[in-house]
């Protein structure tokens, strides 16, 4: 180990890596802002410009790439041609890469950036000196993580070289880091350029949040990423008050409750298990919202997570208090109520800022499949083009405003779905059934249990997809629900809309499905 080139964007950490190297006899070549900062800090450091034998150029867009540096990188020692080669063309060996790139992730996330600040964050030589240096790996070090540092210094000053298995660690660190790299410019361009949004191949760069204990099941490993530059709003930027770790199915359970509730601007709260909603409730505040979503079924929010888009109160905090939850999530705890929730060991209690905030159009909706990936828009719409009604009579201005509060539960229910509602609180959700019939008379057997055959009549009933058949209405029928909201579309629609207006019982179709799947 001789000689080391040294040309980093991120400094943490450098001098003192580079006192050590110098310590160890072990020539450093820089560049740039880096040159200087080594040089200013006392180290004797060569100019890149005197190993290339030419300037620094255009602006620093061209000071690396040069055979007297490639030609240094990618010689294989063991290849008498190769050695010959360099000795000929006088190259000196290069045995040693640290490099971390131009910020481009930091630069396109910046306020009023404009388009060519961002050209100007794409590194070239960077990443050819990486590749470069890796491809080599068995003759070559390449750093580009300054936690890194203190192992190769380490495996240098015990053995005068650094083992060719964390070479080949390192190595692939760098095709990971550039492959990653390259895909956040390909995304911002793609966009800036009006590429196809399904293009032939398809790259998506994520940026780990932590590992995860377990996965769904405690024997599968897991771990958290998130988008790059799209957290606003979203799960991935919540702080954690209070209580442990949050698990895998915590995360994912959380998404879905949150997605749900971005689509209330009154004080609401959604109760959440398995992914499913199991409660959900509006009212003149967040105390009365809660009591009101936990009423709707007892049994199920317990150990489930709760979601409110307001502030939590002590009243409310008092009322949360007396079962077990796994997550509250809200804007913000005001202090009475942390006092009286830091209090429960087990609960863990999560912040969000502009937790209303919805995922953007442009945002894709991923399911992995053995094999490959499925890739769509997300789900961003509400209602079709209008809301239509079929039947003789409308549906009152209280049923229409339930509906379309129930059609919005009914929307992020797992298909089959059927959701019921009442007075801006759900009294009856079936989620996940094989058939429409049994949805709905799941729905109906719960919100009877839970609330009452007489708080079911006069309720209203909502269907994520279309009846095939007349059953759904026949069943709603019986309850006394009295007003249904669904896509419409089947063939025979005219069965579900006679018999609806047998019974004298308002349907509205919203010309758009929500399957769940």
């Amino acid at each position: 180990m001789k000689r080391a080139l040294i040309s980093v964007s991120d400094k943490t950490g450098i001098v003192d890596f580079a006192k050590r190297l110098n310590e160890l006899g072990i020539e450093i070549v820089s560049t740039g802002g880096t040159y200087k900062v080594l040089s200013e800090a006392g180290l004797p450091v060569i100019n890149i410009s005197d190993v290339t034998g030419f300037p620094e150029c255009l602006d620093g867009r061209v000071k690396t790439l040069h055979p007297n540096i490639h030609a240094g990188l990618l010689a294989i020692r063991d290849n008498e041609e190769h050695m010959k080669q360099v000795k000929e063309l006088n190259v000196e060996l290069i045995d040693m890469v640290v490099v971390n790139l131009y910020p481009f992730k930091n630069t396109v996330l910046k306020e009023g950036v404009t388009f060519e600040e961002c050209i100007e964050n794409i590194d070239i030589g960077g990443p050819t000196m990486l590749r470069a240096a890796a491809k080599n790996y068995q003759d070559v070090s390449v750093i580009i993580d300054p936690s890194d540092y203190d192992k190769v210094l380490s495996e240098i000053k015990e053995n005068g070289k650094v083992s060719k298995e964390t070479n080949l660690y390192l190595c692939a660190k760098v095709f990971n880091h550039t492959a990653y790299y390259d895909s956040m410019i390909a995304s911002y361009l793609k966009d800036k350029a009006g590429l196809p949004k399904y293009p032939d191949t398809l790259t998506m760069t994520f940026e780990k949040v932590q590992d995860m204990r377990y996965g769904e099941n405690p024997h599968q490993s897991a771990a958290f990423y998130k988008e790059v530059g799209k957290n606003e709003g979203m799960l991935t930027s919540v702080k954690q008050l209070h209580g442990i770790e949050l698990s895998f199915n915590n995360i994912n359970d959380t998404h879905g409750a949150l997605e749900l509730l971005k689509e209330y601007t009154e004080p609401t709260v959604v109760a959440c298990k398995h992914s499913n909603p199991c409660g959900v409730a509006s009212g003149k505040d967040i105390h009365e919202a809660y009591v009101k979503a936990y009423n709707t079924d007892p049994t199920s929010i317990f150990g489930g997570i709760v979601c409110a888009n307001r502030v939590i109160d002590k009243a409310t905090a008092e009322e949360i208090s007396k079962i077990f939850l796994e997550i509250v999530l809200a804007p913000g705890f005001d202090a009475d109520a942390l006092e009286i929730l830091e209090k429960k060991k087990n609960i863990r209690l999560l912040t969000l800022d502009n937790i209303d905030k919805k995922q953007p159009a442009s945002a894709f909706d991923c399911k992995k499949v053995s094999g490959g990936i499925l890739v769509q828009d997300v789900d961003s719409l509400l209602l079709g083009d209008e809301l239509k009604v079929v039947t003789n009579r409308k549906p009152t201005e209280k049923e229409m405003e339930d509906l379309l509060f129930t059609w919005k539960i009914v929307k992020f229910t797992k298909s089959n779905g059927i959701a019921i509602g009442k007075d801006l609180q759900s009294v009856g959700i079936g989620p996940g059934q094989v058939n429409r019939i049994w949805a709905t008379e799941q729905a109906i057997d719960h919100g009877t249990n839970q609330l009452g055959a007489e708080f079911v009549k006069g309720a209203v009933l909502a269907s994520d997809a279309f009846f095939p058949f007349d059953d759904c209405v026949e069943a709603a029928h019986k309850a006394g629900i009295t007003a249904i909201i669904q896509p419409g579309g089947s063939k025979r629609d005219q069965d579900s809309i006679d018999k609806c207006n047998e019974y004298g019982i308002a349907m509205v179709f919203t010309g758009m499905r929500h399957f769940r799947h």
